[in-house]
C-alpha cells in the first residue's frame, strides 16, 4: 500500500515494465515501427559529403556515421542493459550475500579472511579495476581458459566481480545482530545445524535489506555498463550499447547531436525510474523511512 500511494514510483514502474517488454521483442517492434535492423547500414540516408543525417520520417532518430539506424539501436540497446543489468545484480546479491552470511555468523577466521578481502577490492578504484579487467578479457579466447567469453558475458563478469562488496557488508553487519536473536539461540538449544540456521532462520529475515539494495545496485550497474561501454572495454561492436552509441557520438556532437542525445535520453530515464523504484521500495520495506 506504501508502494502504491507513490505515484512517481508507479509511473516510473509502469515505464520499466514496458521497457523490459519493448526489449523482449525489440525485433518486433522495430519491425513495427517500419525501422531496419540495428546492423543495417542504408548509404542513402547519408548527404552527398557522407555524413550522417538527423530525424526524418524514415528513420525516426536519424542515422549514425555507416547509416545504422539510431532508433533502431537505441531499441537493441535496452536489451543489452538490461540484460547486463539483472544478470549483474543477480550474481553480486548473490555473492554478497553467500560472503556477508558466512561472515557475521561464523565470525572467527571466517570473518577475517572475507572482511579483508572486501576491503582490499574496496580500496581499488572500481571503474579501473572494471576496466583493466574487461580489456584483458576482451581479446582472443576472454578469461578463464574461455569460459567467459568477450563481449557482454565479460561485462556481467566484471562487474558482478565489483559489485558485490556491497552487499557483503550489508548482510554482515546485519547477520552479527540476527545471530545474537533469541529465535537463533532456539534453534541451537534444539539442535539445528549451522547451515539450517543461517539459510532456514537467518536469510529469511534478511529479505527486505537484499530486495532494497539490489534494487538501488540496478541503477548503478547500468550507469557501470555503460561507462565500460563508453571507455571501449564494455560491449563490443556491432551489438549496440547506450554507452557506445554516445562515446561515437562524442566527436561529432555539435554537428550530429542526434546520436547523442536520444540513447542518452533513453539511459536518464531508466537509470531515474529505477531510482524512484528503489526509493520507494525502501519506504515501503522501512516504515522508519516512510516520507513524512
Amino acid at each position: 500500500m506504501r508502494f502504491r500511494e507513490d505515484k512517481l514510483a508507479m509511473v516510473s514502474l509502469v515505464f520499466l515494465v514496458l521497457l523490459i517488454f519493448t526489449a523482449i521483442f525489440a525485433p518486433l517492434v522495430v519491425s513495427l515501427c517500419g525501422a531496419p535492423g540495428p546492423d543495417a547500414t542504408d548509404t542513402g540516408a547519408l548527404d552527398t559529403f557522407g555524413t550522417p543525417t538527423g530525424p526524418s520520417s524514415v528513420h525516426w532518430f536519424g542515422v549514425d556515421q555507416l547509416g545504422r539506424d539510431v532508433f533502431s539501436r537505441t531499441i537493441y540497446g535496452a536489451r543489452v542493459s538490461l540484460i547486463v543489468a539483472f544478470a549483474s545484480t543477480f550474481i553480486a546479491t548473490a555473492l554478497g550475500v553467500v560472503a556477508g552470511l558466512l561472515a557475521g555468523y561464523f565470525r572467527g577466521w571466517t570473518d577475517t579472511v572475507i572482511s579483508r578481502s572486501v576491503d582490499v577490492l574496496l580500496a581499488i578504484p572500481y571503474l579501473l579495476l572494471a576496466t583493466g579487467l574487461a580489456a584483458a578479457c576482451s581479446f582472443g579466447d576472454g578469461c578463464i581458459g574461455g569460459l567467459i567469453k568477450p563481449g557482454v558475458p565479460v561485462v556481467i563478469a566484471v562487474i558482478s566481480f565489483t559489485s558485490w562488496t556491497y552487499m557483503a557488508r550489508i548482510i554482515r553487519g546485519q547477520t552479527l545482530s540476527l545471530r545474537e536473536k533469541e529465535f537463533v539461540e532456539a534453534s541451537r538449544s534444539v539442535g539445528a545445524s549451522d547451515r539450517r540456521i543461517v539459510f532456514r532462520e537467518v536469510l529469511p529475515n534478511l529479505v527486505a535489506p537484499i530486495i532494497v539494495y539490489a534494487s538501488v545496485l540496478l541503477p548503478q550497474v547500468i550507469l557501470y555498463e555503460s561507462a565500460l561501454s563508453f571507455l571501449g572495454v564494455g560491449v563490443q561492436p556491432p551489438t549496440p550499447s547506450w554507452g557506445q552509441m554516445i562515446a561515437d557520438a562524442t566527436a561529432n556532437f555539435v554537428e550530429e547531436w542526434w546520436y547523442m542525445l536520444f540513447p542518452g535520453i533513453a539511459l536518464l530515464l531508466t537509470v531515474l525510474a529505477f531510482n524512484f523504484v528503489g526509493d520507494a521500495m525502501q519506504d515501503a520495506l522501512n516504515p522508519r523511512r516512510q516520507r513524512s
